[in-house]
């Protein structure tokens, strides 16, 4: 059985592996991310939800509200900061889960859109972004630069 649900304490590490899964460049800093989070210091992600297959944790969302998000109309956008499902785990609908419970969260937050992203060259997540019902409203490339 599939179910999800908010984050709890007690899915930190559960969390903790898939995170270093989906962001490996980022190892360092996700638990303190998270410890943080438990301790209400972070303003984002605002929610975190996690997928269960019976009891098992199997996935995440981490979901915030943007003012702006490219293509979207309104100044109250929650967004998908990161969608995460074990490979092993893949293509029994834990994604689709995940992704309806975020929407729903979102409309619970008074917003009207829902927008994400992904790399430019990730192909996979952009396939199952439109199999679930986004629309791809453009394609950019960030630069920073240091002062």
């Amino acid at each position: 059985m599939t179910y999800v649900r908010p984050v709890r304490r007690e899915d930190a590490s559960a969390w903790l592996q898939m995170r270093q899964a989906l962001w490996p460049d980022d190892t360092g800093s996700h638990a303190v991310e998270i410890r943080d989070f438990f301790a209400g210091r972070r303003k984002m992600p605002l929610e975190v939800l996690i997928a269960f297959e019976d009891d098992t944790p199997v996935g995440f969302a981490e979901l915030s509200i943007r003012p702006y998000a490219e293509g979207c109309e309104t100044d109250r956008v929650a967004y998908l900061e990161g969608w995460y499902v074990l490979p092993e785990h893949r293509r029994r609908g834990i994604g689709r889960a995940l992704v309806r419970a975020a929407e729903a969260w979102g409309r619970t937050q008074r917003c009207a859109e829902f927008a994400s992203d992904t790399n430019i060259e990730n192909h996979t997540s952009a396939g199952a972004h439109r199999a679930l019902g986004f629309d791809e409203v453009e394609q950019i490339r960030c630069f920073r630069k240091v002062l």
